[in-house]
């Protein structure tokens, strides 16, 4: 089960979270509605290659990266969206395209969208299509560390 690692890592750090089932979905608008979540609550995690460093880029579902922006804010030469292809082989243990936002775990830099740190709590995926996790975002940024920077746009 891909969300297991995850929930160890959370017990270990003594986060309280919530482990929320749902139907099959795969876009972070559906993953929403289905869960029952505003958009601007659920995190999706976008990769993209920052100077060619596979990264994350965190932001709530009903926002866009603006690639532009992240490359003006991360103060680098090229940031560009990674494809499945090339990220696939990071997460041997989760669905495609249903990766936690935890790159801490995988060893890559995330970058936080400002207005999702706005947030009391935020639900994301836990590495499949039918399972989220809730928690503080107070929490995650403990333990995740990232970069937040102002890059997304509705």
């Amino acid at each position: 089960m891909p969300v297991q690692r995850l929930k160890e890592f959370l017990d270990k750090n003594k986060v309280k979270y919530v482990t929320i089932s749902h139907s099959e979905a795969f876009t972070a608008q559906q993953v929403a509605a289905s869960a029952h979540i505003p958009g601007q609550e659920l995190a999706k995690t976008v990769m993209v290659k920052v100077d060619g460093k596979m990264s994350m880029a965190v932001l709530p579902a009903s926002y866009q990266v603006d690639f532009r922006l992240l490359k003006e804010t991360t103060g680098t030469d090229k940031v560009e969206l990674a494809n499945e292809e090339e990220f696939k082989g990071y997460f041997p243990n989760c669905d495609v395209g249903a990766m936690p936002p935890f790159g801490n775990l995988y060893d890559m830099d995330v970058y936080v969208a400002e207005s999702l740190t706005e947030d009391e709590e935020i639900a994301f995926n836990a590495g499949s299509h039918t399972e989220l996790i809730r928690m503080s975002y107070d929490d995650f940024e403990r333990l995740v560390r990232p970069k937040v920077l102002r890059f997304s746009a509705y």
